[in-house]
């Protein structure tokens, strides 16, 4: 087993893009095969654009600054999600601030 920090983040971003909302799905046509692309990896170092990156590049093109998305991570279950920003600084709209009040994380 890999070494595991927990960080808290102060976050207050939007828009973020949520795939559990049918509503928003349905207007900007995302669907379930390009939430769980397996083979992102393959087709990155094959030289291809995986649908997961396309459906990013069409959601910040939106004025996404985010999403909120299922893990598909081995052994996760469907009520499991990541929130993924693709951009983020310490100013809205993209607010994402790593809370370390004791100092215990690296600066450098």
């Amino acid at each position: 087993m890999q070494p595991i920090t927990l960080c808290a983040y102060d976050v207050d971003s939007e828009p973020v893009f949520d795939t559990r909302d049918d509503t928003e799905r349905s207007a900007l046509d995302v669907n379930d095969s390009e939430l769980d692309c397996p083979s992102w990896e393959a087709e990155m170092l094959d030289g291809a654009i995986p649908s997961l990156h396309a459906l990013a590049d069409r959601l910040i093109a939106a004025g996404y600054v985010g999403m909120l998305v299922r893990s598909f991570a081995a052994g996760t279950g469907a009520d499991e999600f990541n929130l993924v920003f693709w951009s983020w600084g310490k100013d809205r709209p993209n607010r994402v601030i790593l809370i370390d009040d004791e100092g215990r994380l690296s600066r450098g």
